[in-house]
């Protein structure tokens, strides 16, 4: 969708633009800073990032090229910009509100099992992005009247096997992901475990959703990337990032897969399932 929105704003790859791809490949922060460090070398007009760390690592490599953020997470906390309205340096684009919508994931899945009482949380042992979330999670559960089990995993599959063996001792009644590309990467097998274990659990991305996951609730990524290559076409005619206010999500989608639900016996009712942009039976 970024490159399309490219080419609508008149930007045509290997004609009037060249762009150069870089992969992390999930090797974390370190080879995400290396990535950035060549792009710089390269003498690029403009670096576009993802989510997670890599726009830190964008930062971190250069004070002066203009960088995009397709779905930071929360840009101001995390010392990539001033504020939201001004930036005022090298760095605007997108959030994707990560944080302040776990606690929407939870109300959802409330919604989804009336006797939820206890919620069975998997994060990695440490990050910014988890912290935020969770900072967030735990007075809404509280709200909720929800006991959060909060289970430290790494995102590879011993760690998952376990973590989701912890989370059956503990016997919480459904789960919840901690939103991030780590996690992101694994989520076939998240999902073959969540229906292995006959958990509810709902997720940060429809990807989950359409790996055979129960259901998600997310900021709209089509859009977030449709809205970087605005910004991108923006800053190649002459604006600065510093003078771009960063937009947060304003579309968002809730998936619902009706065939995971029956597969690990819950009933969803009709009203529910009706609240869904998109329904996966």
């Amino acid at each position: 969708m970024f490159r399309q929105e490219l080419t609508k704003l008149g930007w045509i790859e290997g004609k009037n633009i060249t762009i150069e791809y870089r992969f992390a490949e999930n090797k974390g922060p370190e080879r995400q800073r290396e990535l950035a460090a060549e792009l710089v070398r390269l003498k690029v007009d403009l670096i576009v990032t993802s989510g997670g760390p890599t726009p830190l690592a964008a930062k971190g490599a250069t004070s002066t090229i203009p960088i995009v953020m397709t779905t930071s997470v929360d840009p101001v906390a995390g010392g990539l910009i001033a504020s939201l309205a001004r930036p005022g340096g090298n760095v605007t684009g997108l959030s994707g509100l990560t944080p302040e919508l776990i606690t929407k994931r939870l109300e959802i899945l409330k919604d989804a099992i009336p006797k939820l009482s206890r919620v069975g949380v998997l994060r990695q042992p440490r990050g910014v992005l988890g912290d935020l979330q969770l900072g967030e999670l735990r007075p809404a559960a509280l709200a909720l009247k929800l006991k959060l089990e909060e289970i430290e995993t790494q995102p590879d599959a011993i760690g998952l096997e376990s973590a989701f063996q912890t989370a059956k001792q503990k016997q919480v009644g459904a789960i919840m992901i901690t939103a991030g590309p780590s996690f992101g990467a694994e989520r076939k097998w998240i999902v073959e475990l969540a229906a292995k274990h006959r958990l509810p659990a709902i997720y940060a991305d429809k990807a989950f959703v359409e790996a055979g996951g129960l259901m998600s609730y997310g900021a709209d990524y089509v859009d977030l990337f449709r809205s970087a290559a605005v910004y991108v076409d923006k800053i190649l005619k002459g604006a600065k990032p510093a003078d771009l206010p960063v937009q947060q999500a304003t579309k968002f989608e809730f998936v619902v897969n009706v065939k995971a639900a029956k597969q690990i016996g819950l009933t969803l009712s009709p009203g529910f399932v009706s609240r869904a942009n998109q329904v996966i039976k």
